[in-house]
C-alpha cells in the first residue's frame, strides 16, 4: 500500500513538471484614442483539467494601485459597482474566441479607461505550475486628429491635370503615425487611388497601379502636414467626387501597425469636359468663297485647317485631309507626314500634295499642277489624342483618342476642255434564228478636242428586253477594252469569250466589234456600246477624260422551238424463240442545226405495265446497258448508229419473256462549240414495235427393235431404242434423253418390271436381278439407245419396250424443257432350249473316255503277260514255304 501511494505522488510530480500554465495578453503599451474601441486579447497555454478555461478582467489606475474588478467569464456578478452598468449595457464585454482565449472589449475608450490590465485565470491545474495572470498597460490619449482638404477646380478639360490638396495634422503627445488616403466616389463605392504612410510607403489602389507606375500619378509631399497628389492627363472616367482620408496609427512592441483613428472628408465633386466638346475644325481657302474652288489645270491648289480646343497644349493632334471621302495625305501626332495617294481605275491618280504646320492649331495642304482628276470634296479630319503615361515613364506610350472631328466640306473644280465625239452602233449580222451568229460594229464619228496621244476605250453593255417576264429589265456589262487594249471581260461571259463563242475586236482606231458565233435564246435582248477617252495626265499616267455612249439596238428573232419526229420499223420480225429481232429509228428535225443524239431503247410487257431501259447511247457514242438488262445476255444487245440521224437495236435469240412492246427515246443535243458540254435541245420517242410469238416446241417418236427375236442360252441379245425429233428440232447439244427399259414374261401381260435407266445425264441404274444373265445400256448417238443381255438364261424370255423422255433446251425460255413420255412398241425374245445340241458333248466326251479306258486296259495286259511268262520251268513248291505261310 505505501509503495503504490508513492508511486502516485511521484508520476504527479511528473506531470506537474512537464506542464507549466502560460497566460499571456496583447503586447503592450497599447496606446488608443479617446472615444475609438479598445480590445485586448488574453489566451492561456500549457494547462490542465478541461479544454475551456475561464478568465477573469481586473485593472488599476497604478501598477501597484488597488485593483478593480471588470468582468468574468463564468461569474455574472464579478464586475465592481462602478462598472456593473458599463457591463450592463455592453459598453465593457468579453467574447470567447477559442476554448482558451477570450477577448475583452472596451466600445467607447475613455480617460478614465487608462491604466494597468490583469487578464487571471483560475487554476484547473493538478500541481501549480507557470504563471495565472498576464498584465498590460493602457493608455488613452484625446482625438486630434484634423483633416483639412482643399476644394479643387470643379470642372477641369481633358487631358489636364488635377492637384488634390490635403492637410492632415494631429498633436504629438504620444509617438503615433499619421497616414493620407486619397479616393474617388463613382456612385455608392469608393475606389482608393493612393494611400502614403504611416511609415513612408506608398500604396496603390488596383484601378491606379499602371497609372501611378507611368507617371500618370503623382505624390507631393508638402509641409505642416500638406499633402497633394497630382493626376494628370485626366478623361472622362477621372470624373467623380474625390474624399481625403487621415489616419493615426500605433506601432506596438508585437511590430504590427495598429489603426487608433481615422477621419474621411470629401474634397468636391470634379467633372471632366470632353475634349470633342470644345474641338472646332475648319477648311477654308484662299478664295473669297469658302465652299467652292475654281482652278485651271496646272494650278496650285491651297487649303487651310484651323483647329481650336481648349485645353490645346495637352493634346496630339492627328491631322488628315480627304478628297471625296478617300485620305491623301496625313499628319500623325508625333509631326510625321505620310502620302496616301493612290491610283484608281476610274478616275486616275491624283497629285501628291504636301502637309505642313503654320502656326498653332493652323495646317496647310499644297497640293501643285493640279488636273481634272484633283477636282472633288476636300475635308480635314482632327484626331485628338491623350497620352495616358506621364513624362517619367520616358513618354509612355499609351495614347487614347478623345476626339475626332470632321470639317465642312470645300468644293475643288478644275476646268478643262473634254473631248467630244459621236457613238452609233450598227448591226452587221442579225440572226434569225437559234444557233445563227450575231455581229455589232460601235463607231466613233465627229471626235473633237481629243488631245494628241489619247485613246479610245469601249464597254459593251447587255440589258434584257423590256415587258418580257415578270422581271423588271436588268442591265449588266458583258466586257471592256481598255485604253491599252486590255480585255476586262465580266464574270458571266468570262467562259465564253475564253472559248472564243464570243469575242471584241478593235477593227480600226474608231471602230469595235461584237461578235456572237452562236446566239442563243438567252442573248436575246437590247445592246449598247460605250466609249470612253483616255489622256495621259502631268504624272505620266492614263485618266479618263470623256465617255459617251450608243443608243441601244435590239437582238431579236422568232423563236421556234426545235422538235425531233422518231419513227421505229421492224428489220427483222423474230417469230419463234431464239431468233433475231432487230429495229430501226429514224430520226427527223425541224429548227435545229447540228447536233448529237442520245438514245434510250426502252420496253414494256403491255401497256399497263412499268416501262424497262434495256440500253442506252450517249451522244458521245458510249453504250450502256440499263437496270432491265441480264447479264448473261448482254451479248445478245446490239444498239450502233447506222446512218446521220439513223439508230439500229438488236436482240438474238429472243424468249418468251421479251416479248413486248419496243421503242426508241430520243434526245437531241448541241454544243455552241467543240470542246464544250452538250445542251439538251428537245427529246421524242418513236412509236412503239411489237414482239409476239408462241411457243412450239419439237415433236418427238420412238421406236424399238431386236437384232434377233429367239436366242439360245448364253448367247447376247441387242434391243434398239431409236428416237426422232421433227419441227422445230433444237440442236444436238440442246437435246437429251431419259429412257427407261420395262420387261414382262408374257406376251401382252400387264404387270412390267423396270430392268434399267439411263438419265438425260448418261446415269445408268440397273435394278437387282434373280438370273445369272447381266445388263449394259449403250448409247450409239443422240437419239439411239442399246439394251444388251449378256449370257442369257430361259428366265430372260419375254416381252420388252422402252418408255423414253425427251429434254430439251428451250430457245424461247432459255431453260431446259421436258417433253411429253413416249412408249415404244413391245418385241419378244425367246430363249430356245436344244436336246441333241445339248447332248452331244457328253455323249462325245463318254465315248472318248470310254475307248481310252480300254485301250489302257488292253496295253497294261500285254505288258504283265509278257513279263509274267518269261521262265516256263516249274519249281515245286517248298513245303517249307507253305507251312512258313501257314504260320504266317
Amino acid at each position: 500500500m505505501e509503495n503504490c501511494q508513492i508511486t502516485l505522488v511521484f508520476g504527479l510530480l511528473m506531470l506537474g513538471g512537464c506542464l507549466a500554465r502560460v497566460v499571456t495578453v496583447s503586447p503592450g503599451p497599447l496606446i488608443r484614442v479617446e472615444g475609438q474601441p479598445v480590445s485586448i486579447r488574453c489566451d492561456v497555454k500549457e494547462y490542465g483539467g478541461p479544454r475551456e478555461q475561464d478568465f477573469e478582467w481586473m485593472m488599476s489606475r497604478e501598477s501597484a494601485g488597488t485593483r478593480i474588478k471588470i468582468i468574468s467569464t463564468f461569474d455574472a456578478g464579478y464586475s465592481h459597482p462602478s462598472l456593473s452598468k458599463r457591463v450592463a449595457s455592453g459598453d465593457i464585454s468579453v467574447v470567447r474566441l477559442q476554448d482558451n482565449e477570450v477577448e475583452l472589449k472596451i466600445a467607447e475608450a475613455k480617460p478614465l479607461d487608462a491604466g494597468f490590465y490583469w487578464c487571471q485565470t483560475p487554476s484547473t491545474d493538478s500541481v501549480i505550475s507557470g504563471n495565472y495572470e498576464a498584465q498590460v498597460q493602457l493608455t488613452v490619449i484625446p482625438n486630434t486628429l484634423k483633416v483639412s482638404p482643399l476644394t479643387p477646380s470643379p470642372v477641369v478639360p481633358e487631358g489636364s491635370d488635377i492637384t488634390l490638396s490635403c492637410n492632415v495634422t494631429r498633436e504629438l503627445i504620444y509617438p503615433t503615425y499619421l497616414s493620407v488616403t486619397w479616393l474617388v466616389k463613382k456612385g455608392a463605392t469608393s475606389e482608393e487611388i493612393l494611400t502614403f504612410g504611416p511609415q513612408g510607403d506608398v500604396i496603390t489602389g488596383p484601378k491606379f497601379s499602371r497609372r501611378y507606375a507611368d507617371g500618370g500619378i503623382r505624390l507631393v509631399p508638402g509641409r505642416n502636414g500638406l499633402f497633394e497628389l497630382v493626376i494628370s492627363k485626366v478623361m472622362s472616367s477621372d470624373e467623380g467626387i474625390y474624399e481625403c482620408n487621415g489616419t493615426e496609427w500605433t506601432h506596438e512592441n508585437g511590430g504590427k501597425w495598429i489603426k487608433i483613428v481615422e477621419s474621411t472628408k470629401e474634397m468636391g465633386t470634379v467633372s471632366v469636359t470632353p475634349a470633342g466638346q470644345s474641338l472646332s475644325v475648319n477648311a477654308s481657302s484662299s478664295s473669297p468663297s469658302t465652299t467652292s474652288l475654281l482652278l485651271s489645270p496646272g494650278d496650285t491648289l491651297t487649303l487651310l485647317c484651323s483647329v481650336a480646343v481648349d485645353n490645346l497644349p495637352t493634346l496630339a493632334l492627328e491631322v488628315t485631309w480627304l478628297a471625296d471621302g478617300r485620305d491623301i495625305v496625313t499628319m500623325d501626332r508625333s509631326g510625321v507626314v505620310i502620302s496616301n495617294t493612290t491610283s484608281s481605275g476610274v478616275q486616275g491618280k491624283r497629285a501628291e500634295g504636301s502637309l505642313e504646320r503654320t502656326g498653332t492649331g493652323q495646317y496647310r495642304l499644297r497640293v501643285r499642277g493640279v488636273s481634272g482628276e484633283d477636282g472633288g470634296v476636300y475635308t480635314c479630319r482632327i484626331r485628338a489624342f491623350i497620352e495616358k503615361g506621364g513624362k517619367s515613364a520616358g513618354g509612355g506610350g499609351r495614347w487614347h483618342m478623345a476626339a475626332e472631328k470632321t470639317s465642312s466640306p470645300v468644293t475643288v473644280k478644275v476646268s478643262q476642255i473634254k473631248p467630244s465625239f459621236s457613238v452609233t452602233l450598227e448591226p452587221l449580222v442579225i440572226p434569225q434564228m437559234t444557233a445563227e451568229p450575231t455581229e455589232l460594229a460601235c463607231h466613233v464619228t465627229n471626235i473633237t478636242h481629243l488631245p494628241l496621244g489619247a485613246r479610245l476605250g469601249v464597254t459593251w453593255v447587255y440589258a434584257t428586253l423590256p415587258g418580257i417576264g415578270d422581271d423588271p429589265q436588268t442591265s449588266h456589262p458583258i466586257a471592256s477594252l481598255d485604253s491599252n487594249g486590255n480585255l476586262l471581260p465580266a464574270s458571266v461571259y468570262t467562259d465564253r469569250l475564253k472559248s472564243g463563242v464570243l469575242s471584241l475586236t478593235k477593227v480600226q482606231p474608231d471602230t469595235f466589234k461584237l461578235r456572237f458565233l452562236r446566239t442563243q435564246e438567252v442573248d436575246m435582248g437590247q445592246y449598247a456600246c460605250t466609249v470612253s477617252a483616255w489622256s495621259m495626265n502631268s504624272q505620266g499616267d492614263m485618266v479618263q477624260t470623256a465617255e459617251y455612249q450608243s443608243s441601244p439596238h435590239t437582238v431579236q428573232w422568232d423563236t421556234k422551238r426545235p422538235s425531233l419526229n422518231v419513227v421505229a420499223k421492224h428489220i427483222r420480225e423474230a417469230s419463234v424463240g431464239g431468233a433475231t429481232f432487230e429495229m430501226s429509228c429514224a430520226v427527223s428535225t425541224e429548227n435545229l442545226g447540228e447536233a448529237g443524239y442520245s438514245v434510250l431503247i426502252q420496253s414494256q410487257d403491255s401497256l399497263a405495265t412499268p416501262v424497262r431501259t434495256i440500253v442506252t447511247l450517249s451522244p458521245d457514242n458510249v453504250l450502256q446497258h440499263g437496270g432491265a438488262t441480264d447479264p448473261n445476255r448482254r451479248d445478245n444487245l446490239v444498239l450502233t448508229k447506222s446512218g446521220p440521224a439513223e439508230f439500229r437495236f438488236r436482240l438474238g435469240g429472243v424468249q418468251l419473256s421479251d416479248r413486248g412492246f419496243y421503242w426508241c427515246h430520243i434526245t437531241a443535243w448541241t454544243k455552241q462549240q467543240p470542246g464544250q458540254t452538250w445542251t439538251k435541245a428537245t427529246s421524242a420517242e418513236s412509236n412503239k414495235v411489237r414482239i409476239d410469238f408462241q411457243e412450239n416446241g419439237p415433236s418427238f417418236s420412238v421406236a424399238i427393235q431386236s437384232d434377233a427375236s429367239s436366242v439360245y442360252p448364253w448367247e447376247t441379245a441387242k434391243m434398239e431404242c431409236s428416237l426422232s425429233a421433227s419441227g422445230s428440232s433444237p440442236k444436238t447439244d440442246d437435246l437429251a434423253y431419259e429412257v427407261h427399259w420395262f420387261f414382262t414374261r408374257l406376251r401382252g401381260g400387264q404387270t412390267m418390271t423396270e430392268i434399267a435407266s439411263v438419265d438425260r445425264f448418261g446415269i445408268v441404274t440397273k435394278d437387282l436381278r434373280n438370273s445369272s444373265s447381266d445388263i449394259s445400256i449403250e448409247r450409239k448417238d443422240t437419239h439411239t439407245y442399246v439394251l444388251n443381255i449378256h449370257g442369257t438364261q430361259d428366265g430372260d424370255s419375254g416381252e420388252y419396250h422402252c418408255i423414253a423422255t425427251p429434254w430439251y433446251l428451250s430457245a424461247s425460255t432459255g431453260a431446259w424443257t421436258q417433253a411429253g413420255e413416249l412408249t415404244s412398241s413391245r418385241v419378244f425374245l425367246t430363249v430356245r432350249f436344244a436336246v441333241w445340241e445339248s447332248l452331244k458333248l457328253p455323249l462325245l466326251y463318254g465315248v472318248s473316255a470310254s475307248l481310252g479306258v480300254g485301250l489302257f486296259s488292253l496295253v497294261l495286259g500285254l505288258v504283265c503277260a509278257q513279263c509274267c511268262c518269261r521262265n516256263t520251268t516249274h519249281t515245286p513248291r517248298s513245303r517249307n514255304k507253305l507251312m512258313d505261310l501257314e504260320m504266317d
